[in-house]
Formats: structure tokens, sequence, C-alpha cells
């Protein structure tokens, strides 16, 4: 559908790549260059009032483009995979069907992925779920990821130890299917819609500084502040809200005394996360020969007409 020359303004546009390479400024240009509506695919950009730690664009600075996919959930909400592809796939497609081109932007992996192989994702027993979370309570995510470990030494690799629902829900998936947790991971293929995916990436230390500059000014322009008021709204029992960058590290600080110091290291900490987040984001994406990569370092409009060319290259 998408791939004929006759439907290519309904054609999708994907700008995927690590955090602070200017994704979301390439997506409003571009949309303001095809007529293109923005789907996120942020998780933390899912939640409400989280606004400066994850560098969501605020409403008069969207050229009056409508974005989608932004502010759906309270603090307190579980984010999930699944529900945001039922979400995004809609929108995708609610979008096209009005003659104007979605463009998906961001770097959550997982959202981005499902979203574009379609995933079908293994079905949940809420009883054999109950089980896993009570053995969880009794012997702590350390234990409980050892004997992942054992049913499952790949699954185990590859989530962290202190992931308490990912250790959970890997060893759900085990149960119910029978099969490795990765068995229920789809191959990548033909990209859904006949999207066109473009990556944007630049050298480490141009990355690096980006990042450095990027948290500062997040702590200068009120993160801690931001955190403060979320934690009025219920941020400290989400479950996923509140393990997200910035907001774990001011969280911690705040329940230690909310010193100067203790902000201050805080904001080192979101700092270096934010870098280990970028080699793991790299890493995904790199596996990924669909995308086509461009220098985030490279001029603005010379990006944008790189990211159209691309766009209408139908292969």
């Amino acid at each position: 559908m998408y791939g004929s020359r006759e439907n290519l303004a309904m054609r999708p546009l994907a700008i995927v790549g690590p955090t602070g390479t200017g994704k979301s400024q390439l997506a409003l240009e571009v949309a303001e260059r095809i007529g293109g509506e923005i789907v996120n695919a942020d998780a933390m950009q899912l939640y409400r009032g989280m606004d400066i730690g994850t560098a969501k664009l605020p409403v008069a600075a969207r050229r009056g483009i409508p974005h989608h996919q932004l502010d759906v959930l309270e603090v307190t909400d579980t984010a999930t995979v699944a529900h945001y592809q039922r979400g995004a796939a809609a929108d995708v497609e609610a979008i096209a069907a009005r003659g104007a081109v979605p463009i998906v932007v961001g770097g959550s992996m997982l959202y981005i992925q499902s979203l574009l192989d379609d995933w079908s994702f293994p079905a949940t027993d809420p009883g054999v779920r109950a089980r896993w979370e009570r053995r969880l309570a009794e012997v702590g995510v350390g234990r409980l990821h050892a004997e992942l470990a054992r049913r499952d030494p790949v699954a185990a690799a590859a989530i962290l130890p202190t992931d308490k629902r990912r250790v959970v829900r890997a060893l759900e998936v085990v149960e119910l299917t029978g099969q490795p947790f990765a068995a229920s991971k789809p191959r990548i293929g033909a990209p859904r819609w006949d999207t066109v995916i473009i990556g944007l990436d630049c050298a480490t230390e141009v990355l690096d500084d980006r990042l450095f500059q990027r948290t500062d000014a997040m702590f200068a322009h009120g993160l801690v502040e931001e955190v403060i008021g979320l934690l009025g709204r219920g941020l400290r029992e989400g479950v996923t809200a509140s393990r997200a960058l910035g907001y774990a590290q001011v969280i911690a600080a705040l329940d230690a005394g909310g010193t100067t110091e203790l902000l201050a290291e805080a904001r080192r900490k979101t700092y270096l996360g934010t870098r280990r987040y970028v080699r793991r984001q790299r890493s995904w994406f790199r596996r990924d020969h669909r995308i086509r990569w461009l220098d985030a370092g490279a001029d603005r409009t010379c990006l944008v007409d790189a990211a159209l060319r691309a766009w209408r290259h139908v292969s």
C-alpha cells in the first residue's frame, strides 16, 4: 500500500537514534515540508507533567503540528509496550487516512520496534504473574534473576539484574510458552506500512558534550521542582515513571536530604546514566539494517533534504 507512488503522501517516516541527537527538531522541519503529523516514540514522554526531564517540546514550540502519544498517561500508570503499540498504530493509520504523513519520532528501542515490526505479544496470565511477583517479594530481584538465568540464560543476560518488572515478565513468558523469552520477539523484516527509517547520530565526543549541556539545562530550568510537584501526584508509586533518567536520581537525592551537594551528585549521575543509555541505544539501532543513518552534526537544511530524499525513494 504505502510503497506505491500513488500513496507516497501517506508513507510513514520514522526518525530514530540516540538521545540528544536532535530528532524532535528534525521531525518538526520535515513535517512542515511534507504535511506531517508526529507520533511520539519516547516512553517517558507519554507521561503528563514529565516535561523538563524528558526534553518534551512545549506546545508553543510545536509550530502548530499535531503531536500524538504525548501526555497520555498519569505518572502512577505503568507504561507497556503492548499498550503503546496499539495506540500508536491507530494514530499512524488515522494520520495516513487523513492524507497526512505519519512521522514516528523517538529513541525508545522496544517501542519503535514493536510498532514498525507489528509485534505479537505473548499471552499473560494474572495468576502466573502474581505467583512470580510473590516470589520476587520473598527472595528479592537478585535471586529471582538467578532463577531466570537457570531457566533462560539468554534472557537473563539481556535483562538487568535490577529490572524487577522484566525479570518477572520473562519468567511468566517462559512458564506459559515453554520456550525461551527471546522466542517471542519478532525477526527484523520489511517495516510495517513500508515505513522509511532515518537514524540520527554523531561522533561520541560531540554527543557527550551535547548530553552534558542538556543535563545541565534540565537542572537549571527546574527539573528538581518538576520532580517535587510530581511526587505530590504519585510519582514515587509509579512503576515506570519513577525509574526515568533524571527523575530517579532526583528522587534519591531528595530522599537523602536534598542538599545542594546531593542534587549536584544527582545531576552528575543523570549525565552518566544518559551516556550509558545512549550506548545501549546505539547497540540496538545499529543491528537494524533498515535504518538510513544521517550525521546529526550536519547542516540542518542538508539533514532535512537528506531525510526527504530517503522518504521519497520507493524501493
